[in-house]
């Protein structure tokens, strides 16, 4: 038998098909710190996680006879997989399972900011009618800047082509795709977009922060359901206090939970718990690929 730890939980149809696999040896403990899975892991075949749980060194190293990480998810920032590499564990992801859901919850994210959504609805449960004072503005025939021309990237910009939009991408490596999306450098973008939306991995410094929101006009609005700690927090606010930023819609954040609020306190922010990926279609398609990973590695 092949145990499988799943330490954070799978949409329910896969978590049937899963433990219907014969040979497989399925255990959820879920909620699991370090310490705990350290106390845990030794003696599983494969682990299953997705955003909490965070495949350390030290959970790596206390590991015997682990085969895989699989993270139900695109992104891999919560696993250290220079430490599994040297100890011969697969490190695999899901990365195109989810894309569907992640764009269109960016562009529900762009639209609501634009329109200032979040802000309408939090002032009415305050029993206040801002009727007079919740100005917006459309899409179509606005500036999107894709910073991150990935799957997800090229997914929402060709939701933005539907509403009107112009849309210039800038990434490090040259973009593949069929739609009318022009690749530009950084300066360029920044000077140009109306609005910008972030689809890129975690990086070690932010790729915007108070140089950057210099270059671009005043009045532009941020979109992020990408990783926390691409966009520098303090410039953000900054920004949004000095008007160069009209309206930021956030999903992720470089502390999760925050413990700082004040950015999240900012009249123009609609902020959101890192929900993007948590649509009922995407997991069942994130949770379908898991279980081909581990049947793969595994069998």
């Amino acid at each position: 038998m092949k145990k499988i730890l799943i330490a954070d939980a799978l949409d329910k149809e896969s978590m049937e098909l899963l433990k219907a696999v014969p040979g497989f040896d399925v255990v959820v403990k879920t909620g699991l710190d370090e310490a705990g899975l350290i106390q845990t892991i030794p003696g599983f075949n494969a682990v299953v996680v997705r955003s909490a749980s965070k495949i350390t060194r030290p959970v790596i190293e206390a590991s015997s006879g682990l085969q895989i990480v699989v993270r139900a998810g695109i992104g891999l920032d919560n696993v250290d997989s220079a430490a599994a590499k040297e100890k011969n564990i697969k490190v695999a992801n899901t990365p195109s399972a989810t894309t569907i859901t992640v764009a269109e919850y960016a562009f529900g994210l762009m639209l609501g900011a634009v329109r200032q959504v979040g802000r309408a609805n939090v002032t009415m449960k305050q029993h206040k009618w801002e009727k007079k004072t919740l100005h917006g503005t459309e899409l179509y025939g606005k500036t999107l800047g894709l910073i991150g021309a990935g799957r997800i990237g090229l997914a929402l910009a060709e939701r933005a082509i539907a509403f009107g939009m112009r849309v210039l991408a800038y990434d490090v490596i040259p973009i593949q795709t069929k739609l009318p999306v022009a690749q530009v450098p950084l300066d360029e973008l920044l000077a140009q977009a109306d609005v910008f939306s972030l689809h890129v991995p975690k990086t070690k410094q932010p790729i915007l922060g108070p140089a950057e929101f210099a270059k671009m006009k005043d009045g532009v609005v941020i979109v992020n359901a990408a990783r926390g700690g691409v966009i520098d927090e303090t410039a953000l606010l900054t920004a949004l206090q000095s008007g160069k930023v009209r309206a930021a819609a956030l999903d992720v954040f470089a502390k999760e939970p925050p413990e700082d609020w004040t950015l999240i306190d900012h009249p123009n922010v609609t902020a959101c718990p890192h929900i993007g990926a948590q649509a009922e279609e995407g997991q069942k398609r994130a949770g379908l690929e898991v279980i081909r990973l581990l049947k793969e590695t595994l069998a």
